[in-house]
């Protein structure tokens, strides 16, 4: 695991850059802790349903945050001068009890959904009928031509059940930072590997979950993807859509693969290597059978807006996600509501308080958007929805600044990034942390992902700069307590309450940390609000080109 750098290393660091040690964290009084801790209570109490899309639950936090912005003075930023954008989507449920099962010759394992596997159909069919499909190994799924990468070799998926690992082919080796070393790339993601075997035609695809490279445990698997799924409305799901996709719990992947004669250990070894050929699991058959609910249904992304004096058709983006996981399954206490507080009620509470501070000061030349996006849980759908539909012209929109968990343990000299080295927002935030006596920390965690699993990645994939702010993807410097303690809050929360009825609110927490950071954010905001500063996508970056094609958009519209 990549260790974050240490409150000293940072300090000395800065004195040999010829700077001073961070100081004791300034406060400036923009953002109120007592009022993020308000509104995280009010959005995570029971009255809110967990707020799950198409709920009741999506009714009221609809009416609530409405409610908010009005009172506030902001005008609506949906498209024709609504308060909401609506996003068509579907909602899928495969029933608990789902048949799936695995076999080789005389041997057979069902599979219960939830515990053994999940299955997920992101396809509008009445049955999911899968019989004797043969299952095969193709490493971590990765086809990466600009890296000298092939995990396929030209293997026909047709009618098959492609098995892969998760995470990146060099998370437990030393492909001297081909694939970002333990910072995950793309190829990583469980959305690119399912994707990518729609592109190679399989039937379906299995993840082999394992703790480390997933970023979290199977309860989280579980309890993100058992209960109702969305997806956008697309126009033929099945090229953009497997059958079936899900997970398969390692224990039962290593059993399959030692029925089938092969060891799970020494092939996930070859799979480290550009060499790896895929492997049929010989004799092993897949079968799943299973009634499908599917229904059309509408979730709404929440905007608001404050209009620029001088250039309002550019625009700074704060945004946020608004839903979590409704009601499920009790846990031990009996609690089946996912009250979703740090996940994302403090996002939600962030954005509320910028949008506060923003209506109280001077209106900036540039437009200002508030967005809560709805179905982030379920794939960052509604800012993908957004990406594709914009209110605002994403050739004029400067940068994203998205707030996805802040932490609730105090005051803290440093400021968690997610994404470093990607653009130049992060140069941004590094001088106002300095501003304020504190610094920037990279993510302790890379490996997992964070930057491609928040709503910034919908606009990050459409060129737009982002500033992402994810507390759990490392653990802050606190002033009390300092590393050790952050990391031991991030654990804790990740590994007891992230995705679990337990993320409920605290009288206990100390959120003036959270606001410290929203101070910062406000004040990268403001200054990209008042200027003409066009951020921009550092040498390497993968979003760079998109900027690119959209900069020359912006300068032809400036010559008409």
């Amino acid at each position: 695991m990549k260790t974050a750098l240490t409150f000293s290393a940072v300090a000395l660091a800065a004195l040999m850059a010829g700077g001073s040690a961070p100081a004791r964290p300034a406060a400036t009084g923009v953002i109120s802790a007592q009022r993020l801790s308000d509104d995280i209570r009010t959005v995570s109490s029971d009255a809110f349903a967990g707020r799950g899309p198409a709920t009741e639950g999506e009714s009221r936090m609809v009416d609530w945050a409405v409610g908010q912005f009005k009172a506030m003075g902001l005008k609506p930023g949906g498209p024709h001068g609504a308060w909401t954008q609506e996003v068509p989507m579907r909602r899928f449920t495969v029933p608990p009890d789902a048949k799936l099962s695995v076999k080789v010759g005389d041997w057979s394992k069902s599979l219960a959904q939830g515990t053994d596997a999940v299955a997920v159909t992101f396809r509008p069919v009445e049955r999911v009928a899968i019989d004797n499909a043969p299952m095969v190994f193709v490493g971590y799924g990765v086809y990466a031509p600009e890296r000298h990468w092939d995990d396929f070799k030209g293997v026909d998926l047709k009618g098959k059940i492609a098995v892969v690992l998760v995470n990146d082919p060099d998370y437990e080796a030393d492909l001297h930072g081909l694939f970002g070393g333990k910072a995950m790339t793309y190829y990583g993601r469980w959305t690119y590997k399912f994707e990518e075997a729609v592109r190679r035609g399989a039937l379906g695809m299995l993840i082999v979950h394992e703790t480390g490279p997933a970023g979290y445990g199977w309860t989280t698997i579980k309890n993100s993807n058992t209960g109702p799924q969305f997806d956008i409305v697309r126009k033929d799901p099945a090229k953009e859509k497997l059958l079936l996709q899900g997970w398969l719990q390692h224990d039962v992947a290593a059993e399959l693969f030692r029925h089938a004669g092969l060891d799970y250990e020494a092939l996930k070894a070859q799979a480290h290597t550009p060499e790896f050929r895929p492997v049929e699991l010989k004799g092993a058959r897949f079968d799943a059978d299973y009634a499908l609910k599917t229904e059309a249904v509408t979730s709404h992304n929440i905007l608001a807006r404050l209009p620029g004096t001088k250039r309002p058709d550019e625009t700074v983006i704060y945004s946020a996600h608004w839903d979590h996981f409704g009601i499920g399954e009790p846990d031990a206490s009996g609690d089946r509501v996912f009250h979703g507080a740090v996940d994302d009620g403090t996002g939600i509470a962030g954005v509320m308080e910028l949008a506060r501070a923003y209506a109280k000061a001077p209106r900036t030349d540039r437009s200002v958007l508030f967005a809560l996006w709805t179905a982030e849980e379920r794939g960052l759908l509604g800012s993908e929805y957004y990406g594709a539909h914009p209110v605002a012209p994403l050739d004029k929109t400067v940068a994203d600044i998205n707030v996805d968990i802040m932490q609730v343990k105090g005051p803290a000299h440093d400021v968690i990034l997610v994404g470093a080295g990607k653009d130049t927002l992060e140069d941004m935030l590094k001088a106002e942390a300095k501003k304020h006596g504190r610094y920037v920390t990279p993510e302790s965690h890379p490996e997992v992902g964070s930057f491609y699993r928040g709503d910034q990645f919908s606009f990050a994939k459409q060129g737009v700069p982002v500033l992402p702010l994810m507390a759990n993807s490392g653990g802050p410097d606190l002033l009390n307590g300092g590393r050790a303690a952050g990391e031991a809050w991030v654990a804790d929360y990740t590994a007891n309450h992230y995705h679990r009825p337990a993320d409920r609110w605290s009288a206990d927490w100390d959120l003036r940390g959270a606001a410290a950071d929203a101070d910062l954010i406000y004040a990268v905001g403001r200054r990209l609000a008042n200027s003409d500063l066009w951020p921009s996508w550092k040498p390497g970056s993968e979003f760079a080109a998109k900027r690119a094609e959209t900069a020359k958009a912006r300068k032809a519209k400036a010559r008409r």
